[in-house]
């Protein structure tokens, strides 16, 4: 017995269906940051391609919001009934919940964890404090401030990987005011051209790690990273034919974790081996898996199960995760270098709890305060805001 996957409502979609295996696969990614993020400071990791999920996160927002959003937009004739103002509110209603959420978390960690930078210098509470502001309002710590609590140049220091966040909106307002207006042709051009500039940045840097921060170029960097992905995204949902497949959800999945741990396979990659492994995954691999995954039109129940729940955790765990790995890295201990101190032969147990508690954290935020708030503020869009 299957179930259709294409007619299952979203909570947040209105009437618009949307693609289940999609959302599993966006678990799925979002488990191989982890695991990422669990080894980063070590010198050996399963996982050591893990920041490439970022760009398929990339990827799979452009598609899913041109898809969701690209045949809403209010017309001449009245018909549409989304509007600018209502696109962002929706966005903020989506995205933003966990950012605060994350904030709040990711302060909480750093008093924990004494409130000073790697090197041990203490940080007086009114710059983390501002470190919180900013974070809140998704607004860059920028190079030499104060508020940069850590003491390594993120842009959002209690919560690193807000840096994708920060870039998504960045991505959701160019949608917004122009990329949705473009004709296809010249979307595929801006596609085109952002992409030739993402395999030279990959080239250059021997990776795609890159966005984290504002220092040295990382800013126009991690804008490249994400508007090649995001921009192909779109492009894909305007001319996306299913290719009617079968098992999509576990064929691409498994592809992700390749992606992720292939190098291991293959030995140390010199820089532009690397490089361009990096550009290869996010311009081919990539947008093939979301086809594949958009292309399943029918999935068992246990498969569908499965989606669900990794989907239900993706963004959670990805917002609210790090705060943590900061606990873990302050407890394994780093010279002033950022070396670790200690070897994850003798701290796995405490990776292993870290792993679980976001696990079960981002499940916990999921289910309390990020669902319920979403409908709650869905609701409250609809009653004042929302005009045919």
């Amino acid at each position: 017995m299957t179930t259709k996957t294409i007619p299952c409502k979203g909570n947040f979609a209105d009437t618009k269906p949307h693609y289940a295996i999609l959302d599993g696969l966006r678990g799925v990614a979002a488990l191989v940051v982890i695991l990422y993020h669990v080894f980063e400071c070590f010198d050996w990791s399963p996982a050591p391609h893990g920041y490439l999920a970022v760009d398929f996160f990339f990827v799979l927002s452009g598609f899913v919001i041109g898809y969701a959003y690209g045949d809403r937009w209010k017309s001449p004739d009245g018909r549409k009934s989304l509007t600018m103002k209502g696109f962002f509110r929706r966005r903020l209603i989506r995205l933003h919940p966990m950012v605060l959420l994350g904030a709040f978390v990711g302060l909480l960690c750093y008093l924990l964890q004494g409130g000073v930078r790697w090197d041990g210098t203490q940080v007086a509470l009114g710059w983390v404090m501002l470190a919180l502001l900013l974070n809140m309002l998704m607004l860059p710590v920028l190079p030499g401030m104060s508020a940069d609590v850590r003491g390594n140049g993120e842009m959002f220091p209690l919560n690193g990987p807000n840096w994708s966040l920060f870039f998504e909106y960045i991505g959701n307002i160019l949608y917004a005011l122009l990329l949705r207006r473009l004709p296809t042709k010249i979307l595929a051009f801006v596609a085109l051209i952002s992409g030739g500039l993402l395999a030279y940045i990959s080239q250059r840097d021997g990776f795609l790690g890159v966005g984290w921060s504002v220092a040295d170029g990382g800013f126009w960097g991690g804008l490249v990273r994400m508007l090649f992905p995001y921009t192909l995204g779109l492009l894909m949902a305007r001319v996306f034919k299913p290719l009617k497949l079968k098992k999509s959800f576990w064929i691409c999945g498994t592809t992700i974790v390749a992606v992720a741990s292939l190098p291991l396979l293959l030995g140390e990659l010199p820089a532009w081996q690397n490089g361009l492994y990096d550009a290869l995954c996010v311009i081919v691999v990539f947008p093939v898996l979301v086809w594949l995954g958009a292309s399943e039109l029918s999935v068992g129940p246990a498969t569908q199960r499965v989606s669900r729940f990794l989907g239900d955790l993706s963004y959670p765990l990805y917002a609210i995760h790090y705060p943590l790995m900061y606990l873990f890295y302050a407890h394994i201990g780093f010279s002033g270098e950022l070396v670790p101190i200690a070897k994850f032969s003798e701290t796995w147990p405490a990776a292993l709890g870290v792993a679980l508690g976001s696990l079960l954290l981002a499940w916990l935020s999921f289910r309390f305060y990020d669902l319920p708030l979403r409908r709650w503020l869905t609701a409250f869009e609809k009653k004042w805001f929302f005009r045919r």
